[in-house]
């Protein structure tokens, strides 16, 4: 197997040096749901929390800072949130992303940040697909696109991921080195694809996932948004293969 497979979990523990973990959070118009994420999440591994928002036109910025977050002017774009938020935790070893929405279970930070800490993986991803997941939670065109794009990337790279989760854990300075382009909801797979094109020690856990406990989904919540997330994503899928492609040539050539 190599450094770009996606290995499964079978039981991470130990202890290990202590590393700095940020978690980012990127939001828009979650007011109902933000200060209970903030609040939830486990201070003994979290060292900051930074909200990134896209413009809420609500008090979720707000919320958020009376929480206990750092909270972030990103301007529109779940990716432009990420990077932000990513050049924010200057100083932090380790970067959370999760969403804003409660859908995600906070109590498995522990478990994305510690194979990281151990010094055995560089990204860590969290799979609804292979976790609970509660009625109504995800739709099912979304854990079918997640297979989908796993099965393509393991024809790529031999990276054979089971979903597209936003919540997931990984190195900063691997994060920064990938660069990361893709400034729209194509992000979480742009770091995927380039994650596992890397060469990064790659890990997936199953991850929990309940029905969000405010606001909606800008991707599942209308037929439009689903239209133009599942465009967005396409378009990044082919954009990165086109480029390792071109690499490939290239090198193939200079050899």
């Amino acid at each position: 197997m190599t450094n770009a497979a996606v290995q499964s979990d079978h039981g991470v523990a130990g202890q290990s040096a202590r590393r700095s973990v940020v978690v980012a959070i990127p939001t828009l118009d979650e007011e109902q749901s933000i200060a209970a994420v903030v609040r939830s999440l486990p201070r003994t591994i979290v060292a900051r929390v930074i909200v990134a928002d896209g413009g809420s036109r609500d008090a979720t910025a707000a919320r958020a800072k009376a929480a206990g977050a750092e909270v972030i002017e990103a301007g529109r774009g779940y990716g432009r949130a990420c990077l932000m938020a990513t050049m924010a935790a200057e100083g932090a070893d380790i970067v959370v992303f999760m969403d804003g929405d409660g859908a995600d279970d906070a109590a498995s930070i522990a478990r994305l940040v510690e194979p990281i800490r151990s010094g055995r993986y560089d990204f860590v991803i969290g799979s609804r697909a292979r976790g609970n997941r509660e009625p109504g939670s995800i739709a099912w065109h979304q854990l079918a696109a997640g297979r989908l794009a796993g099965w393509a990337m393991r024809l790529l790279y031999g990276a054979g991921y089971t979903d597209m989760c936003a919540f997931r854990a990984i190195r900063r300075d691997a994060l920064l080195e990938l660069g990361m382009r893709e400034l729209t909801y194509g992000w979480n797979l742009e770091m995927q694809m380039r994650a596992a094109r890397a060469g990064l020690r790659i890990l997936e856990i199953p991850v929990d996932y309940r029905r969000r406990r405010g606001g909606n989904s800008k991707v599942a919540g209308s037929l439009i948004g689903t239209i133009r997330a599942g465009a967005r994503i396409l378009a990044t899928f082919a954009r990165i293969s086109i480029e390792t492609s071109r690499r490939a040539r290239n090198h193939s050539v200079s050899g």
